[in-house]
Parts: structure tokens; C-alpha cells; sequence
């Protein structure tokens, strides 16, 4: 039986094996998940028989576009064989309709994965699925089928961009401008912490358009009789009672103490109203469609294709759990899901299976909150373990020597685990800093070399450091750098900053430094002066965050 996660942890991997070989039964209170899917996909190509034309070798199970390849099979395989009776029966049912397919395949590989998630869940937890509509309808059936259609209790309906014309793109069809999010629990009594929104103009305009004399307080006057008796509610108030087939909402002696608050106004009739005034009410209580939080923008945006916004996040883990309760996100890309856990006091788990992702993840909780302790498991620990995931993925070995660093990566494709051929520029990875009182941003740009090493590197990162403009090249080799091309390092001369931290005089820096993994490893960091900024989103969000709580190290 795994043993308890204590600790706020990402985890590097497939987030099947993990949840079953690190995540208790009943350990977690809360679940979002928005796996990727890719919807631009026509639906002649996501239906197309494909049995037998992928091997794991070409494809995994992970890329943006899912196929159906003998992983998917032996998954398929798993879940009639082995999950409950009903779950083999529906993917079955399924497959029969859908076929063998890419469409067939994403939905068996989350099926096998919202088993393990309903697994985890409390009694009392909570489930988020974030998806679009080319595959909800499919996903609603899994759904009802794994967790039980008594409880499932809204599809939110949030509008994800502005009005916009696809029929510009050639095609006759509306327009799209929402995602779907499936809200299940675990059982008939869970967390729930109601959210309320602000009234809108038109409604306070109408509704509360008494004003108080004296305080300016807003208020409506509402009615005081109910259509059915409740005890008390058929006396006679100051000569007056209710029209036929009507009774007072109240007893007496509520209407008493109404009436001492002053919170009683009579009509020309004579008929008592309530005075409800507008500074007592919580708002509207939050509706399944949700049309007032914005897209992903401005500084918030880490260049994450499919980033959700911050106060989204913050939303359903506001609604749907406590401070100190545990939120796991296993998709969990650029990370918004467990940065909104920390700012809000939750602990919380992230999974992903790119150290793209996990590079992300460490540079924004950093930019957000400092320092923070956190547990990282599935990353090379050593030279040896590094050199194994050199040779098994060059992409996930320059994601993950990034993160060493805390550099933001370049050139990575959100949703593969490649990267974007011929994007980069010769640039892996940025790091940026302010060290004078202009407030411009500087950039360090960041190499990162698994195989042969030579000279000619150093020349080529002294030409894009020369071309971008940049203060600092980093060159990260897994290999021993040769005595030319330190000769060519210490050539290119010092960055010289002007101190604006707090000194009285300013430092050199090394213009080109050559860090091996090794050293790395043992703690040898860059020569610079203290980051900021390191992705977009970083000095927004912390300022905002420092009006709720101290940050950590500040």
C-alpha cells in the first residue's frame, strides 16, 4: 500500500503508475484535471480506424494527439478484465461504437486514470474535469459510469475568449468560445464553500434602489407572507393580516424585534415590508456559466498554449475545499492548479510527464512565492542517473538541466515531450534579472549540451549572446568542457552590473560560464545578480499575493 505524500510534491512520470504506487486510498479532497486533447484534430482523422499503425516506439501515450497502439490495447485489455463490472462494460460498450481509434484511445487511457482518481478521493472530495466539447460527451458517460450519475452536480460552462469568427478558417459553424468542466464528488456529503458574484447594475438599479437618509445605505423592501403557515404566522399585526390565502413569514416575536431594529416599512395600506439592505448580502450565488473570468493574459501569460487563468483555479479550490486539505492536479502542465493551491493554503500534489512542464512549475512557484520547500520525486539524483535520461530523451534532459538553473525553457512544444526543431535560436532557456533603476529586464540565456562538446559551442553561444542583446551565456554540459573552450569563455570578457541591489559598488560577472551537470549536481549555481522576473507572470502575482500573506523569504 503506497505510503502518505506529506510533503507538497510534483512528481515527474506517468501519472498512472504514480497514482498507484504513491497515493493512498482516500488520501486527496480535491481533483482537477485538464488532460490534454487534441480538439483541432478533424473528426474524420480522430475516428480513423488506426489498429496497428502506431508502436510505442513512434508514439506515447502522452502526445497531444493520442493513438490507439498496443499500450492503449493492453489498457483496454486491463480495464474489462479487472475494473469494476460496470466500468468494463461501459469502455466495451464504447469501443464497439467509437472503434479503434484515436478518439477510443483517450478515452480508455482516462478512464484507467479517473479509476485511480476516484480511488484517492475522500468520502467527502471533490472532482474538476476540464475539457472542450469534442470529447465531453464521451468523457460525461466514463464520468457518470466511475463515479455514479447521483454524483455528478453541474457542467460549468466557462467562456474561455471573446467572440470570434470561425468561419474565417472556411468552416460554416459557430463560433467557439467555451470549455466544459464536469463537477463530481465522491459521495452524497461533501466540501462545499458557497461563492457568490457581484450584482450587475441593471438588477441593483432595480432591486435596491431605496437609499437610507442619514447613512446612505441601499436597500429593497421585501415581502413579509409566505403562501403556506409555519406555527405562529395567522395574527393580527398593528390591525393588519395577510391578504386572503396568505400568512406572515415570521412569528410575532420575530416581527417585534424587526420592527425595535427599525427594519420595518409600512405601505399606504398599512401592510409592513422588510428593509433588506444591499451591504448584507453575500451576492448572486455562482451559476453554471461562467462568463466573468478572462482568458489567460497579460503578465499572467507564460506562453502555455493551453494555460488556464489563475482565478479560475482559484475558484473551484475556494468552493470545493479548506485551507490544510490536500489538491492534486495530474495533468498538471504549466502548473495554475497547484500555484492556486499555495497561494490559498492548500497542500497539493502535481504530476506531469514532461520536465517541460516541471521546469515551468519550479520557475513560477519560485517567481511566486520564493523559496518554498517542496518535494520533486522521478528526476535524476545523480551524474549517472542523468546520463541514463541523456540517452533516453535529449528533450527531457535539457528540460530538466533548465530547471537546475531556474530557466525558463524556449522552444518547447506544450503537450509533446519534443521540442520545436529550429525554434530556438540557440537559446534553451532565459533567466532575467533588473540590476538598475531603469527597471529594464536583462536577460542570462542558457545552453544546454548532452553529447560532444567542443570550442565552436562557445564561439555559438558568444554569436546569440552578441545577437539577442543578452548580459550572461550559460553553456550546461554533461560532458567535461575542453581546456579551448574555457579559453574561449574567459575570452569573451565580464559583464559588468551596475549593483542595484544594495551594494555600494558593481560587480563583474563571467560573460560566457561552462557548468557541468555534475557540478550542478553538487550545488555550483550561475554567477549573476539576483533574478526576478523570471517568467512574465512572477512580479504580478507576488505583489498581489504579499496583500493576502507573507511570501516565504521575503
Amino acid at each position: 500500500m503506497p505510503q502518505p505524500v506529506t510533503e507538497n510534491t510534483l512528481f515527474y512520470g506517468d501519472n498512472l503508475p504514480i497514482l498507484r504506487e504513491y497515493i493512498p486510498t482516500e488520501s486527496v479532497d480535491l481533483v482537477y484535471l485538464d488532460p490534454p486533447f487534441n480538439s483541432n484534430r478533424n473528426y474524420n482523422v480522430l475516428f480513423k480506424d488506426e489498429r496497428g499503425t502506431e508502436s510505442e516506439a513512434q508514439i506515447t501515450a502522452f502526445e497531444d494527439t493520442w493513438h490507439w497502439n498496443h499500450v492503449a490495447q493492453e489498457t483496454y485489455d486491463e480495464l474489462r478484465a479487472q475494473a469494476r463490472p460496470e466500468v468494463g462494460k461501459m469502455i466495451e460498450a464504447l469501443h464497439d461504437f467509437v472503434g479503434a481509434n484515436q478518439m477510443m484511445a483517450y478515452l480508455v487511457m482516462m478512464a484507467a486514470r479517473l479509476v485511480e482518481l476516484h480511488r484517492v478521493l475522500k468520502p467527502t472530495g471533490s472532482l474538476y474535469l476540464h475539457c472542450d466539447p469534442t470529447a465531453s460527451h464521451y468523457l460525461k458517460i466514463v464520468l457518470d459510469t466511475i463515479f455514479d450519475p447521483r454524483n455528478f452536480h453541474s457542467e460549468i460552462q466557462w467562456k474561455r475568449t471573446t467572440a470570434h469568427s470561425d468561419t474565417r478558417q472556411g468552416r460554416k459553424e459557430y463560433g467557439r468560445i467555451h470549455d466544459t468542466i464536469f463537477y463530481y464528488t465522491k459521495g452524497q456529503t461533501w466540501t462545499w464553500n458557497p461563492v457568490y458574484t457581484e450584482y450587475d447594475k441593471e438588477y441593483l438599479a432595480s432591486a435596491y434602489r431605496h437609499v437610507e437618509d442619514g447613512t446612505g445605505r441601499r436597500y429593497q423592501l421585501d415581502n413579509l407572507t409566505a403562501a403556506k403557515p409555519g406555527g405562529d404566522t395567522q395574527y393580527e399585526w398593528h390591525g393588519v393580516r395577510p391578504y386572503a390565502g396568505r400568512y406572515w413569514a415570521y412569528s410575532k416575536a420575530k416581527m417585534e424585534q424587526f420592527e425595535k431594529e427599525g427594519r420595518l416599512v409600512l405601505t399606504s395600506s398599512g401592510m409592513p415590508r422588510y428593509k433588506r439592505y444591499l451591504d448584507e448580502m453575500p451576492g448572486v450565488a455562482l451559476q453554471d456559466m461562467w462568463t466573468d473570468i478572462a482568458p489567460t493574459g497579460g503578465n499572467e501569460r507564460l506562453g502555455y498554449p493551453t494555460q488556464k487563468p489563475l482565478a479560475l483555479l482559484e475558484r473551484i479550490i475556494e468552493a470545493s475545499s479548506n485551507p490544510g486539505d490536500w489538491v492534486i492536479d495530474p495533468f498538471c502542465g504549466c502548473g495554475t492548479a497547484i500555484a492556486a493551491a499555495q497561494k490559498l493554503g492548500r497542500k497539493w500534489i502535481g504530476i506531469d510527464i514532461t520536465f517541460l512542464s516541471i521546469a515551468l512549475q519550479k520557475n513560477r512557484m519560485k517567481g511566486m512565492f520564493g523559496d518554498i520547500p517542496y518535494k520533486i520525486i522521478g528526476v535524476p539524483e545523480d551524474i549517472y542517473s542523468a546520463r541514463e535520461l541523456a540517452l533516453a530523451d535529449r528533450y527531457q534532459f535539457q528540460w530538466w538541466a533548465l530547471s537546475l538553473v531556474d530557466a525558463r525553457p524556449q522552444g518547447g512544444q506544450e503537450g509533446s515531450r519534443t521540442g520545436k526543431m529550429g525554434s530556438d535560436k540557440g537559446i534553451d532557456g532565459t533567466i532575467t534579472f533588473i540590476d538598475d533603476a531603469s527597471g529594464k529586464a536583462k536577460r542570462v540565456i542558457v545552453q544546454v549540451k548532452s553529447g560532444h562538446v567542443s570550442s565552436r559551442d562557445i564561439r555559438d553561444l558568444v554569436g546569440t549572446i552578441d545577437r539577442e542583446k543578452a548580459a550572461i551565456g550559460v553553456f550546461i554540459t554533461l560532458e567535461k568542457p575542453t581546456g579551448d573552450m574555457v579559453t574561449e569563455g574567459v575570452k569573451s570578457g565580464a559583464y559588468a552590473s551596475p549593483d542595484f541591489h544594495g551594494g555600494t559598488q558593481g560587480k563583474k560577472y563571467p560573460r560566457i560560464q561552462i557548468l557541468t551537470i555534475e557540478q550542478l549536481l553538487s550545488g555550483a549555481e550561475i554567477k549573476m545578480p539576483p533574478p526576478g522576473l523570471t517568467y512574465k507572470q512572477a512580479q504580478k502575482i507576488q505583489e498581489a499575493a504579499q496583500t493576502t500573506f507573507d511570501l516565504p523569504g521575503e
